[in-house]
């Protein structure tokens, strides 16, 4: 959670920008998204 609000503390307009980006995907893409973020944290938990 630490890293996930590092961007709308930071730079929250950018973050707005790019939340409105990504309601302009569709589905299957958010997923593989979606898919890649939970790879990189499963990831980052066995390097713990």
């Amino acid at each position: 959670m630490v890293i996930e609000g590092l961007l709308p503390f930071v730079a929250p307009a950018r973050w707005r920008q790019m939340m409105l980006s990504v309601m302009q995907l569709d589905s299957r893409h958010i997923r593989i998204i979606g898919l890649g973020s939970m790879l990189g944290g499963v990831v980052l938990l066995n390097l713990l």
